[in-house]
């Protein structure tokens, strides 16, 4: 018996090689419970960003996941609500929801994206 999860739509930057890269391993992973996401490519999708009441800045700067009900997750807890899906995600969406682990990772991955979009020229160092 397959689990039932309800669709998903993950915005993701179709421009980054590693979310690509990121992307495709979650599928590969997830399998038929993948099956349920929609990968949106946010590449030149301002308007449509703003209009779900997404900025399209910090959608380069952190995941996005709309949920079934039209919710809007962002960050650790976009991350977290996909991996619960995939049985062998579920103990990392555990790990990192952590009250020790999820500020740190927050951290950490805000100052891995900052170094990326700048390499990308996407954001200044002003």
């Amino acid at each position: 018996m397959t689990a039932h999860h309800d669709p998903l739509i993950v915005f993701y930057d179709g421009d980054c090689p590693g979310c690509v890269s990121d992307r495709r391993r979650y599928e590969w992973l997830a399998g038929r419970a993948g099956d349920s996401v929609t990968w949106f490519d946010i590449t030149d999708q301002d308007e449509t960003l703003r209009a779900r009441g997404i900025d399209p800045l910090r959608a380069l700067q952190e995941l996005h996941v709309q949920d079934a009900d039209g919710v809007i997750h962002s960050e650790m807890d976009a991350y977290i609500l996909l991996m619960r899906r995939v049985p062998v995600l579920k103990p990392l969406a555990v790990v990192i929801s952590l009250p020790i682990i999820r500020p740190a990772l927050a951290r950490w991955y805000h100052a891995w994206v900052e170094r990326r979009l700048r390499r990308r020229g996407v954001l200044s160092d002003g």
